[in-house]
């Protein structure tokens, strides 16, 4: 089982029930379709998309949560159909409901988990002891969870998650309401984890600056669909690029300049304003001098060279047409209230 991936999906398709009846399931566009992936031991994998994509979905097709309407997975080396409790026993799964027990203090939620993991009461009070310093929760560790902020409650979900220390860790949105700070300590721990224990983790984020740090590799998703899936660095050179932007005394130099500029770098190039001109390339770091070198050369003298590197935001937008912002804007929600509720019981139990 070492070697062999920790995740392996196959054609995993999830079709919900039509609502008020209007069209059939059938009907219905599916909230993922065809999702085939795999991801290797101590993989820190990221998946990017919209709200409305599937990626909650699919998080919860691989956790064992709800089942597939068509497809397979193994996870841990178990099929998510055949043998669910094993799976469940060997990851971690933070979603984005709270799955605390309201009228529990904090610890004592900890505690319980670790008891519900089969840990000795000295190790489930060491760990709980241990993930109470790192993720900062001392201050409300004494407090019940109904007394507990928003941003507490998150930090207290992420612990429980990790209460077992599992060989992977499924997060769904888990740094969303925390502040800073908390953000920090929250991947120093994840990024800890995998140094010490090799931990498999693969999450879902809004935060595009952290799976561009962090992840080793991102899946994109879109309507349903995987649409991209490679490093981050490969994703931005090939399908975004860098932004060049050079600025003149004059539009009459502008004007002069942007033939020279496309002939060098083979792209279009396109008008900023009256005086400067922009054009998106893979390297932008090498061509920036050699574009300032060719105009200087032909007397064409830069007044401003400005060099913006892409993001995973400009990704999307060169994938889709749309920013990722803008294509969550409105978009329906993955899946009815009542399969939505199957992650406040069974998230961290």
């Amino acid at each position: 089982m070492a070697m062999e991936p920790i995740i392996e999906a196959q054609a995993l398709t999830k079709r919900f029930p039509a609502k008020k009846q209007k069209t059939t399931a059938a009907q219905q566009p599916p909230a993922v379709a065809d999702l085939t992936f795999q991801v290797a031991r101590g993989e820190l994998v990221a998946f990017l998309g919209p709200n409305g994509a599937g990626k909650s979905t699919s998080l919860r097709m691989l956790t064992t949560l709800i089942p597939p309407t068509a497809g397979t997975a193994r996870v841990v080396g178990f099929d998510i159909l055949q043998r669910p409790a094993d799976v469940r026993a060997r990851i971690g799964y933070v979603g984005q409901l709270t799955s605390g027990s309201f009228s529990q203090r904090a610890r004592d939620e900890l505690l319980s988990q670790g008891a519900f993991y089969g840990m000795s009461k000295h190790a489930a009070r060491r760990r709980a002891d241990e993930l109470i310093d790192s993720l900062d929760l001392g201050s409300f560790a004494a407090r019940s969870v109904q007394q507990l902020s928003g941003g507490q409650k998150r930090r207290l979900d992420v612990a429980l998650g990790l209460m077992h220390a599992p060989p992977l860790l499924f997060l769904d949105e888990p740094s969303t309401g925390l502040d800073p700070q908390s953000r920090a300590n929250l991947w120093q721990h994840i990024l800890e984890l995998r140094r010490s224990h090799g931990t498999t983790v693969f999450l879902t984020t809004h935060y595009l600056e952290e799976a561009d740090r962090y992840a080793e590799r991102v899946m994109v998703m879109d309507r349903g669909r995987v649409i991209a899936d490679d490093t981050a660095a490969r994703l931005k050179a090939e399908l975004a690029g860098d932004v060049i932007s050079l600025g003149f005394d004059t539009p009459a130099d502008a004007d002069a300049a942007m033939p020279i500029v496309a002939a060098l770098t083979d792209r279009d190039v396109r008008r900023e304003d009256a005086a400067s001109v922009t054009v998106t390339v893979p390297d932008g770091d090498a061509l920036l001098p050699q574009a300032v070198r060719a105009l200087d050369a032909d007397g064409i003298r830069v007044q401003r060279a400005t060099g913006v590197p892409p993001t995973l935001d400009d990704v999307f937008l060169a994938l889709t047409g749309r920013t990722l912002r803008e294509a969550g804007e409105g978009e329906p929600a993955e899946e009815p209230a009542d399969d939505a509720s199957a992650e406040q019981t069974g998230a961290s139990r």
